[in-house]
C-alpha cells in the first residue's frame, strides 16, 4: 500500500471510475489535481481512495439507501436515507484501508466521506477543522468540499485550497495540535480585578464579544492578546434568580467593569462589532470608545465573494475545533455574525 502522510478520501466511483476501476480518474479527478496544485501537494505524495469503490445507479446515492435504519450510522442522505446493509462491507473496507496506512491526516472530500468517518454530514458546518474520527480514534481528519463540488460551484475553490493547505501542514505529524490558552470562565470581582491589573490595563488592544438571548446580554468576553481571555457571565439558569452574581450590588459592579473597560483608551476589536456596540447601547448604555478594527470587515476587504461568520473565519485562519458544532445554540439567541 505504501507510505503515505495524506490519505484523500472521496465519495464512489462515476462512469470513469468504474471503468478505470480506480478512483478520481474523470473531471473530479482533474479538479482535484488543480486543487492539489494550487496548494503545493502532488497526488503521488497521497493515498487516494473513496468510500465505496463502487458506482450507485445513476451515480444517485439514494440507490444503495434504504428507509430503514441499520446499525448506529446517520443517515447518508437527508430525508432518511440511510445505507443498506449490504453495502457496510465498503465502509468496513475503508475503515480497515485507514487503520493499515496510518496517515497523518485524512482529508475528507465531501459530506459521504465525512459520514463515514465522523458519522455526520453537512460539509458546510464541518469543513476546515480538524478532528478525530468518530470510528477511527487516533485517526485524524480534516473535513472539505468534494472536487465535484467546486467544479459545479466555483466559489468553493478558494476555501477548498485553504482547507487543503491546512492539511500540507498536518501531514507533518499525527496528532492534532491546539493553540494553548488560559480562558477564565467562573470569575469573581476580585478576579476581574485581577485580570485588569494584569493582564488589560497595559494591553496594546482588547477585542471583546458579546452572547445575547432575547433582549439580554448573557455574557461577555474580553482578550487583550492570544494567549489568555476571560469570560464575565450575568446569566446562570442553575440559580434561582437566573443571576450569575450573588447580589444586585455585586452585578452591578461587574457591570461598571465592563463600562470601565469598553471606556478605556486602548483600541478595540470584535467580530460584527457593530451588532455588539449597538446592542450595548440600547440595553445598558455602555459606549464603546476608540473601536478600530472589526474582523468580519477585515475578512471580507480580502474576500468579498465569501462567508464572513466567526466560525467561518476561525476555521480558514485558525487551529480551534469546530466549536459551533459542541453546542446547540438557543432558539433564543438572536445573535448573527453572518
Amino acid at each position: 500500500m505504501g507510505n503515505y502522510d495524506i490519505a484523500l478520501i472521496g465519495e464512489a466511483w462515476g462512469a470513469e471510475e468504474e471503468r478505470a476501476g480506480r478512483p478520481f480518474v474523470g473531471m473530479a479527478g482533474w479538479q482535484l489535481d488543480q486543487l492539489l496544485k494550487a496548494a503545493g501537494i502532488h497526488r503521488s505524495q497521497c493515498h487516494v481512495t473513496n468510500v465505496f469503490n463502487l458506482r450507485p445507479k445513476d451515480n444517485a446515492l439514494e440507490n444503495i439507501c434504504s428507509k430503514e435504519k441499520v446499525g448506529g450510522f446517520a443517515p447518508l442522505k437527508p430525508g432518511g436515507w440511510y445505507l443498506r446493509e449490504e453495502y457496510f462491507g465498503e465502509v468496513q473496507r475503508l475503515h480497515a484501508e485507514l487503520r493499515a496506512l496510518r496517515p497523518n491526516v485524512a482529508v475528507l472530500l465531501g459530506a459521504t466521506a465525512a459520514w463515514a468517518l465522523l458519522g455526520r454530514t453537512g460539509i458546510g458546518a464541518l469543513r476546515g477543522a480538524v478532528c478525530h474520527s468518530t470510528f477511527l480514534p487516533h485517526l485524524k481528519c480534516l473535513p472539505t468540499y468534494h472536487p465535484a463540488n467546486v467544479l459545479y460551484d466555483p466559489t468553493h475553490r478558494a476555501v477548498t485550497v485553504f482547507d487543503l493547505q491546512k492539511a500540507a501542514r498536518e501531514a507533518a505529524f499525527p496528532e492534532i495540535r491546539r493553540p494553548h490558552r488560559t480562558v477564565y470562565i467562573q470569575p469573581t470581582l476580585t478576579d476581574l480585578e485581577w485580570y485588569h491589573e494584569t493582564h488589560l490595563a497595559a494591553a496594546r488592544r482588547i477585542s471583546f464579544d458579546i452572547e445575547t438571548a432575547g433582549r439580554q446580554i448573557t455574557c461577555i468576553g474580553f482578550a487583550p492578546d492570544h494567549l489568555s481571555a476571560i469570560v464575565i457571565p450575568f446569566v446562570d439558569l442553575r440559580t434561582a434568580s437566573g443571576s450569575y452574581w450573588s447580589t444586585p450590588q455585586d452585578e452591578r459592579r461587574a457591570w461598571a467593569f465592563v463600562r470601565r473597560v469598553l471606556g478605556g483608551e486602548q483600541p478595540k476589536l470584535a467580530q460584527n462589532g457593530l451588532y455588539d456596540i449597538h446592542f450595548l447601547w440600547r440595553t445598558c448604555g455602555i459606549a464603546v470608545n476608540n473601536f478600530v478594527d472589526d474582523t468580519m470587515l477585515l475578512h471580507h476587504a480580502l474576500q468579498p465573494e465569501s462567508e464572513k461568520s466567526l466560525a467561518f473565519l476561525g476555521s480558514l485562519y485558525t487551529d480551534e475545533a469546530a466549536w459551533k458544532l459542541m453546542r446547540q445554540r438557543g432558539k433564543t439567541t438572536i445573535k448573527r455574525d453572518e
